[in-house]
Formats: C-alpha cells, structure tokens, sequence
C-alpha cells in the first residue's frame, strides 16, 4: 500500500534536552510539501557534530533529531520536484544547493544561502517541521536529520545517486569522506610534493589524509593524541604520525623542528578546539603555509592569536563540506580507494 501522501509513523532517535542521550521514540513525519522529498534512510553515519550538539558545543533548537551523513531512498515526492523519483537512492545534503544564491552562482564558494549551520532554526524553508513526537513538534538537523527511519529534506538538500551505490558505504559521502578529502583537494588544493599536518585522525582527518596523498603529497604527518590511530592514519597514506603528549613543547613547534624549521605547507585542524586550530596555523610556514579550519568549532567559543602569524604571509581558511559542489564529484578511483578491504 503506498504511503505518498500519508502521515508515516516510524523510529526516529530523538535529542529532548542537551546533554541528556537519544531516545528511540515513534514519531510522526509528515508528507512533503511542494518541492520537497521524504526519504526512507537506510545507512546513517554518526560524525561528532552530532554529538556537539547534545553536549550544547554546537547550539540547536531542542527537541531534535540529529543526524546528517546519510544515504537512502526517495518515498515520495512534493508538487514540482524534478530532480528524484521515488524509488531513487539519494545522499541528503547538509550544504543545501539553491543554484541562485552568490554562492551556489560562484565558483569559489559552496555554502549556499539556504543552508541551517550558523544560526539555525531547525525548520523547513516554509518555516515549519515535518516531525511530531507526543504531540511536540520537533526540530531537523542542517536540513537532513537522518537518526530516523524517515525525513522530508527540500529538493535542494538531496541529490541522486548511482543505483548500484552500497548505501551503507557512500553514506559517508554525504559529510565525512567529502569533507575532509575535499578540504585537502578542493579548500587547500594542495600541491605535488608539499608537506601536510592533519590535526585529528577520525574519519574526516582520515579522508583529508587521503585528500593529500591524492594530491600528491610527499610527506603526511598525522596529530593525535590517540596512538591507537596511527597505523590506520599510515594505512591510508600518512608518512609519520606524532602524539603531542609525547613533547615538552607546542606541536606547531614539533613540527617545526620536524621539517628543518621551515613548517609544513598544508596543515588541518579536523577536531573543532579553538587551541589545536591556532596551533595548526602556527605550524605553518610563515610566509606561504595554508590552515585549514575544518572541524565545527564551539558555538560560543572565540580565536585570540597573534597577528604576526598572519602578517608575515600566512593563509587561513575555512572549509565547509570539503568546499565540494554537489555536481563535481571526488574522482571514483579515490572513492573506491577509501571501500578497499
């Protein structure tokens, strides 16, 4: 029996309050509206900006539902959507793509108008929600919210993808590979034969590990405080890994002793610390070395540092969803590269 048009009730993992864990409740979702598209989620990652938003790190209106790297399939459609079918399988995009915004219209930028990240209202563009729990309604999460078994998203937060795609693995494309690789690709467009510091080797500092040995790096240090990373960080293409904790003195300063007191051309803070991303740009080298911001960093949290770091040449930089453009894939050779084994 087909359920277009129907309210659904389903699983959903619910956030009620900050700092308290995720309920498995029933919810209702609502049918989608004219231009947007209600999925039914089969693979859903957990990436730490999920869990910034329950300690209260990343500020959002409560209740609820987190979740946004994600793949599914479309269950039905709103009034005028042309971009998927029911029955496509799909990534939900957190880095909404309007295509009208400066933005979207822009080839140096990929954070269109559109999109919930800094001052969220977790609500549809209409201004309203598509889930109620026990007569609440509750919040979505940057346009996706994919702890659910079901989630409406406007057309311009999905995009289709290959049938034969294994949902469970390309889930991943929709933050953590794309963001991190695409930090090192498309944000840093790093250099043959430059040298990398990756600060933070979960999954997104792995995938901008192999965002630089794609590039053609020649040498990768990995930064974690986190020993147990380090032979998967090597696997995937760090030359050497370094545990801060091990040194009397600042990592910027390692790593500087590290590269003959040049400091390393590319370096990535893919945690969300005020202190490691300050120590990131440190360790650069200090007439044309690159910093990239690429973890969520704390709401509330603010940067003091020396200007000097940047007077002398420095470049510092953010770097959303990896800087990709829904339409210009990461090539499939290195996609296939991260599934190997």
């Amino acid at each position: 029996m087909s359920t277009a048009g129907k309210v659904i009730k389903c699983k959903a993992a619910v956030a009620w309050e900050v700092k308290k864990p995720l309920s498995i409740e029933q919810v209702e979702v609502a049918p989608p509206k004219a231009h947007e598209v209600r999925i039914k989620i089969l693979a859903t990652g957990i990436c730490r900006s999920d869990d910034h938003v329950i300690s209260g790190a990343f500020a959002m209106p409560f209740p609820i539902v987190l979740g946004h790297e994600a793949a599914g399939v479309v269950e039905s459609v709103g009034e005028g959507v042309t971009c998927v079918k029911p029955g496509d399988k799909v990534i939900p995009l957190f880095v909404p793509q309007c295509g009208k915004c400066t933005s979207c219209r822009s080839t140096k930028g990929n954070l269109c108008s559109e999109h919930d990240l800094s001052e969220a209202r977790g609500l549809m563009l209409d201004g309203t929600s598509r889930f109620t729990c026990k007569g609440k309604s509750l919040h979505n999460f940057i346009s996706t919210s994919t702890f659910t078994e079901y989630t409406v998203v406007h057309e311009n937060a999905v995009v289709k993808i290959d049938a034969a795609a294994p949902l469970e693995k390309v889930c991943l494309i929709g933050c953590g590979f794309s963001t991190g690789y695409g930090a090192a690709v498309q944000t840093a467009k790093v250099e043959p034969g430059s040298t990398c510091a990756v600060f933070g080797l979960g999954g997104v500092g792995l995938s901008a590990v192999m965002g630089c040995k794609a590039a053609g790096a020649s040498r990768i240090i990995g930064v974690d405080i986190n020993k147990d990373k380090f032979p998967k960080a090597k696997e995937m293409g760090a030359t050497e890994c370094v545990n801060p904790l091990d040194f009397k003195k600042p990592i910027n300063e390692v790593l500087f002793d590290l590269t003959d007191g040049e400091g390393v051309d590319y370096s990535f803070e893919v945690i969300g610390r005020v202190d490691t991303m300050t120590a990131a740009l440190a360790s650069c080298h200090s007439n044309y070395g690159t910093s990239v911001i690429v973890g969520v960093p704390p709401s509330t949290s603010t940067i003091a540092v020396d200007p000097m770091l940047l007077f002398t040449g420095r470049t510092w930089k953010g770097s959303v969803f990896g800087g990709m453009i829904v339409g210009s894939p990461p090539p499939k050779k290195h996609i296939n590269s991260m599934y190997a084994g």
